[in-house]
């Protein structure tokens, strides 16, 4: 195993760790936050889900000799910021992930429920997945008419840095909210409540069980994970010319998330963007030995997630709106990929539309969140719009 070692992988798998970290902490933390964690909640579960990241992707990637690249749940951090706080708080929300895990574990060991979530049609998924980030990425507007002077300098990084080297966009522009955040803090003018101490904080949350925190949370986040993430993340894999068994995969991560939920990890799985990083030729032209990346990148995380607790702090001295438009800007590729595969379609437009705009609307019914109803009234409209086409 240690011959197949390289700097090029370990190179590769440090990109790979420290994009994957920095580009899309400020949703997760935006997310938990959204369902009523506290601060030192939120940084339980940021660190919980990079520990469990990490420690998944080396079990995986070793004993399967596979680059097997692991993420959190980014479109589900942002589903749980649209979704908002629920009936019993916190706790409930926990229960849900738990919930939803067991789904993911389920997905990998019965095949049928793996093959029934891969049957959902895609414009309708990703429509769904739109329609839930639709609203996050509104925060950089925003956040720029409130307050220009401390948002823009952010923007113009992000928008300078992404026209050349997209992968560092994001992070160019935390490090931009960074300074902004730190000379906020030191003109008086930040909202500086220390989290108690900067070192690694777990915090076990009792789970709650509820039917609506199910439907709301459990059953979106599901398909948002499986569809938008670890389907991808196989098809990443066999594009670069592995051939891994789904199964296996997904209920290994299903059983991380489970491992993580009761401290405020929502959900791991499959990556996507960081896999495309581990498995491709730049991280050794010998396909053989490019696992060695995804182990590296795995050693990153963990690292990564013993930092939480001053990461969650430097957040907490900025304005919400602030970290909401670093969040926002974090999304707008996913937002752009997920509208072009929603409408490309021509038959399924109509539906797309309709899971689309149920879901941006953000209302829900019956406790039931939107994204639940917008993607059950879209599969209503793609089998009307199939009969009313088999009758002509």
């Amino acid at each position: 195993m240690l011959k197949d070692f390289s700097t090029q992988s370990l190179f590769m798998g440090c990109l790979a760790a420290f994009v994957g970290f920095a580009s899309s902490f400020a949703v997760v933390l935006n997310g938990l936050h959204a369902v009523g964690a506290s601060d030192v909640e939120a940084a339980s579960g940021l660190m919980v889900l990079a520990l469990s990241m990490g420690l998944c992707a080396i079990v995986l990637s070793i004993t399967t000799r596979l680059p097997v690249s692991i993420a959190w749940s980014t479109p589900g951090a942002a589903l749980l910021a649209g979704v908002g706080t629920i009936d019993g708080g916190f706790q409930t929300a926990v229960g849900a992930f738990i919930l939803c895990a067991c789904l993911i574990v389920l997905a990998g060991l019965f095949r049928p429920l793996g093959r029934a979530v891969a049957a959902i049609p895609q414009p309708l998924a990703n429509a769904m997945l739109a329609g839930v980030l639709l609203g996050l990425c509104f925060a950089p507007a925003k956040a720029l008419a409130a307050d220009p002077v401390y948002t823009l300098p952010i923007v113009l990084v992000w928008a300078l840095v992404g026209a050349y080297r997209r992968l560092w966009a994001v992070p160019a522009a935390l490090a931009v909210f960074a300074l902004v955040v730190v000379y906020d803090s030191s003109q008086g003018q930040g909202s500086a409540h220390a989290l108690g101490s900067l070192l690694p904080t777990v915090a076990f949350v009792m789970p709650a069980f509820s039917f609506h925190a199910f439907v709301s949370i459990s059953l979106p986040l599901f398909i948002v994970t499986m569809a938008s993430q670890n389907i991808p993340g196989i098809a990443v894999l066999k594009v670069n010319g592995y051939e891994p068994k789904p199964g296996p995969l997904f209920a290994t991560t299903g059983f991380f998330s489970i491992l993580g939920a009761p401290f405020g990890g929502h959900a791991v799985n499959l990556a996507a963007i960081t896999a495309a990083m581990c498995a491709g030729p730049d991280a050794h032209a010998d396909s053989r030995r490019r696992y060695w990346a995804a182990i590296i990148a795995g050693v990153g995380y963990i690292i990564f997630g013993l930092l939480a607790g001053a990461v969650t702090y430097l957040v907490s001295l900025s304005p919400p709106l602030l970290i909401e438009a670093v969040a926002g800007l974090a999304l707008i590729g996913a937002f752009s990929t997920s509208v072009v595969a929603a409408f490309q379609p021509p038959d399924s437009r109509e539906a797309a539309a309709i899971t689309f705009l149920i879901t941006a609307s953000g209302v829900s019914f019956a406790g039931i969140s939107g994204a639940f109803w917008g993607l059950l009234a879209g599969g209503l409209m793609m089998a009307l719009t199939k009969l009313r086409n088999a009758s002509r």
